[in-house]
């Protein structure tokens, strides 16, 4: 594989991301996403940072993978959590570095001033995912991650 190159997204890249997530949701959780949630919702990070930050790996000029980091404060560490979200990666180019390279590419940010670590989630089936977070370093903390039953929808109120 040709040498890999970490970039942030634009809003150019918005149906690239669309497009990885709703595979993502597919391979990984069965879920067939709503493609205009995932564009509004992709669109906003990508037009305000503070939500979220989309990075891609390329590889011979083609998008080979992507992740999206949100943040955490953390009051007990007095420092930000980079949290990894929405790791795709083109299925011709897995095993091949392009998880690593992004990955690196979070570790390197998380090492600046202000930041005390990076976690992630990832579903009880995909233990292929896991056992690749594992193998970087990662470990698992002792926390089970908790939601809603529902998704909280609010309504116009105009």
């Amino acid at each position: 594989m040709s040498e890999i190159s970490i970039r942030p997204a634009t809003l150019d890249d918005l149906g690239t991301i669309i497009d990885f997530s709703a595979r993502l949701a597919a391979e990984s959780e069965g879920i067939d996403l709503d493609r205009e949630v995932l564009a509004a919702g992709i669109g906003s990070a990508l037009e305000d940072s503070s939500r979220a930050r989309y990075f891609l790996a390329e590889t011979a000029g083609k998008v080979a993978g992507q992740l999206m980091i949100t943040y955490e404060w953390s009051d007990w560490r007095n420092g930000m959590f980079i949290w990894i979200q929405s790791v795709y990666v083109r299925a011709e180019n897995r095993r091949k570095g392009v998880f690593k390279a992004l990955y690196d590419h979070v570790i390197e940010l998380a090492s600046s001033p202000g930041y005390c670590g990076v976690r992630l989630y990832v579903h009880d089936g995909n233990t292929s995912a896991r056992e690749t977070y594992l193998r970087l370093g990662m470990v698992e903390p002792g926390y089970t991650v908790l939601e809603t039953p529902d998704e909280l929808k609010h309504e116009d109120e105009s």
